[in-house]
């Protein structure tokens, strides 16, 4: 029920959207005014709009009130109970190595551990 429910307020949600977007912008926001030659330009269906608007705000927040309260008294499921320690049992030690990396079979080793693969240029370039 509750995945239902969900479905049906992301339906309102975006029924919501449609209605705002479908109107004329009355103030101009962002510095555009409406044209009177709009496509919804009537009055009947500015009415329409608004009215929509309205019983779809009211819908989307009634939902969104009872899917919080669905969500917080739902009780909650186990996913895997595979990994759960049993009683008793103690933890496994961390793993380490055995013996230590040598720098010379490490493929991203760094360059101090490297030292003797890299050229000793001493010399100072001077530039003309």
């Amino acid at each position: 029920m509750f995945a239902f429910l969900l479905v049906v307020h992301a339906i309102i949600a975006a029924a919501l959207v449609t209605v705002i977007l479908m109107q004329r912008s009355e103030g101009g926001g962002l510095g555009m005014g409406g044209s009177p030659s709009g496509l919804m330009s009537a009055r009947g269906a500015a009415d329409f709009l608004t009215r929509a608007t309205a019983v779809l705000a009211t819908v989307f927040v009634t939902m969104s009130i009872v899917l919080a309260v669905l969500a917080a008294t739902r009780q909650t499921e186990t996913v895997d109970t595979s990994l759960a320690r049993r009683p008793g049992t103690p933890a496994a030690a961390p793993i380490r190595p055995t013996e230590p990396i040598q720098a010379d079979d490490a493929p991203f080793a760094t360059a101090a551990g490297n030292a003797a693969a890299l050229p000793a240029d001493n010399s100072q370039t001077q530039l003309p």
